[in-house]
């Protein structure tokens, strides 16, 4: 089977890579290639469509870290993500976000549900053991108190990144199965770096995917 790995950045997967190069890219009847898409939505949404028109796999894997918006997932935690929601996508008025679909705006709903990006196979996501969150999605790191409660009040996330819905798109709209996986770096808003667990967030992500990469994937 062809697996693509992608992450935005090489950081975040780096253990993972050097596992896979050390084993020339196969483990068991699976290939894997590898590709970092860069940071953003835009970004990931042309490296990623571009990669599966050239040479189209049987599955996608995206890795990396994000912020935290629930307590209950402190930096170092690990979550599958199986619903995205997309936070900076139409307007912000009267102290209220509106997305696209509050807006009426016309558009191409497929491959939504409701507002949503959903992984439906469920059955690929259970057997990793992890918690399955929801995320949203944007391009600008959330930092401003009342942004935040705006997004946790419209789409009670859990996770925040700024890949995630655009991966969950092009896999959805190319129909093929997926994995988002999440380690917790830090609680969404803090900016007091000496609190972040990004050490400690890559060594357990790399970890949990070498994990992924060596099951029954098929």
């Amino acid at each position: 089977m062809e697996i693509l790995l992608t992450a935005a950045t090489n950081f975040e997967i780096q253990p993972t890579i050097n596992y896979l190069a050390e084993r020339d890219c196969l483990i068991g009847r699976n290939r894997f290639d590898v590709l970092i898409t860069g940071i953003g939505t835009m970004s990931t949404a042309y490296w990623l469509t571009r990669t599966i028109l050239n040479r189209r796999p049987d599955m996608l894997i995206q890795a990396g870290v994000g912020g935290s918006y629930d307590t209950a997932f402190p930096p170092g935690s690990l979550v599958l993500v199986n619903e995205e929601v997309t936070g900076d996508l139409g307007v912000e008025e009267n102290n209220e976000f509106k997305d696209i679909f509050d807006m009426g705006l016309p558009q191409i709903t497929t491959p939504y549900t409701g507002k949503s990006l959903v992984n439906n196979n469920s059955a690929l996501l259970r057997q990793y053991n992890l918690p399955m969150v929801k995320a949203v999605t944007i391009n600008e790191i959330t930092t401003r108190r009342e942004r935040i409660g705006q997004l946790q009040q419209k789409y009670q996330p859990v996770v925040e990144s700024m890949e995630g819905a655009a991966f969950h798109y092009i896999a959805l709209s190319e129909k093929i199965p997926y994995i988002q996986l999440r380690a917790i770096s830090n609680m969404v808003g803090e900016r007091d770096k000496s609190k972040w667990k990004m050490k400690e967030a890559i060594q357990l992500l790399n970890e949990k995917l070498i994990e992924i990469v060596n099951s029954d994937l098929g």
